[in-house]
């Protein structure tokens, strides 16, 4: 059995939620000790590790990235933590590639970074880990992520596999109480949400920016079904492609709500949160990550640039730190019936694939 299935095969036993990858990141942090990495834990008062393996010889400093949460699944009735997005993949070609990269004498200058996240999942990992001064020396960053069977296949890979932003928006409407009878005496504040929709469903920005935004959760009770509610809350989830159009249709969305409420004489208070911005990568990585893939598959197996609306909290690496070059590549695995379905399932073959399309990526860049 190769190394890298090795220890996904390990990892995908061990699965832990958001900040809670206690198991997890202790072995890894064991593990990147034994190949000869410095080791820093608890990064950010998190359960983040990062080992670097310094040359000794000036150079460029090169991150590989790989997170390690799991996802939250209810089976029969209980919330169970199960390995549904390929994070527990992801932290195996990573480590896998660090030991390999060592062994090898490939770091020859500079200084190989590892960094393991935890709460991608969450959206707040990648901040902690910024926080906690995990990227201050980077110059550039790889990262990666399995990728479903409608999009690329097995011995295939794409060079840029490109997130869309997205945000939460949320808005309490606030009307006055009253009797189901008396309706003129009062607001009703699911008639403000209903006017509210209404007027963010009308919004219109450029066709050619990808974008979308729609109301996902309402809630409103007055505790009996007579009664008019005077509050109600509705969650909407907003997606961009680029992250000045979600600025702009933030933007027209918060006036579309507050509009729509006063329509029918209510206030509301609207607030934004769990932003993950859209991915922005450096033509140099992208360059990088080319060569890598063609160096391992062939030109054959170089798939183009893949865009997709799930967000990804990588993206705050580059949006904390302008100036750091960030790649980050989409692996075919033959992954059904897709991501964060616990029956998700791939070809693992892929996982040495992966693993070295990250040493190849690695070498070039240090090379430069």
């Amino acid at each position: 059995m190769s190394r890298v299935i090795e220890l996904y095969d390990y990892l995908h036993t061990i699965p832990e939620l958001g900040y809670q990858e206690h198991k997890t990141a202790a072995f890894l942090a064991d593990e990147l000790k034994k190949a000869g990495f410095s080791v820093t834990t608890n990064i950010g008062g998190t359960t983040g590790v990062v080992g670097v393996y310094d040359s000794g010889v000036k150079g460029p400093v090169i991150a590989l990235r790989g997170d390690i949460d799991a996802l939250g699944h209810i089976v029969e009735g209980k919330l169970c933590a199960m390995h549904t997005c390929g994070h527990d993949a992801h932290s195996s070609m990573v480590l896998a590639a660090a030991e390999e990269l060592v062994k090898t004498g490939a770091i020859t200058k500079g200084k190989l970074k590892i960094i393991f996240q935890p709460a991608e999942e969450i959206g707040t990992g990648a901040l902690a880990m910024v926080k906690g001064g995990a990227i201050e020396d980077v110059d550039m960053i790889f990262g990666l992520h399995l990728r479903p069977i409608e999009e690329t296949t097995m011995g295939k890979a794409t060079p840029a596999l490109y997130h869309a932003a997205s945000e939460r928006l949320k808005a309490v409407f606030h009307g006055v109480a009253a009797h189901g009878a008396r309706p003129h005496l009062g607001v009703n504040a699911i008639d403000a949400a209903v006017a509210a929709i209404t007027a963010v469903n009308a919004i219109h920005l450029n066709p050619t920016e990808s974008y979308s935004i729609k109301a996902t959760q309402i809630i409103a009770d007055a505790g009996v079904t007579n009664a008019i509610p005077n509050e109600a809350t509705v969650i909407w989830d907003v997606r961009s492609e680029f992250n000045p159009t979600m600025e702009k249709l933030l933007e027209k969305a918060k006036s579309a709500i507050i509009a729509g409420a006063a329509t029918v004489g209510a206030t509301v208070d609207v607030s934004n949160y769990f932003a993950i911005p859209a991915a922005e990568y450096a033509d140099e990585a992208i360059d990088i990550l080319t060569k890598a893939i063609i160096e391992v598959y062939g030109n054959e197996g170089l798939c183009p640039p893949i865009k997709t609306a799930g967000g990804e909290d990588f993206h705050y690496y580059i949006k904390e730190k302008p100036s750091i070059k960030a790649g980050y590549f989409g692996l075919g695995c033959d992954l059904t019936p897709g991501l964060h379905n616990p029956a998700m399932k791939f070809n693992k073959e892929a996982l040495e694939q992966g693993k070295n399309v990250l040493i190849a990526a690695t070498k070039i860049a240090m090379d430069r």
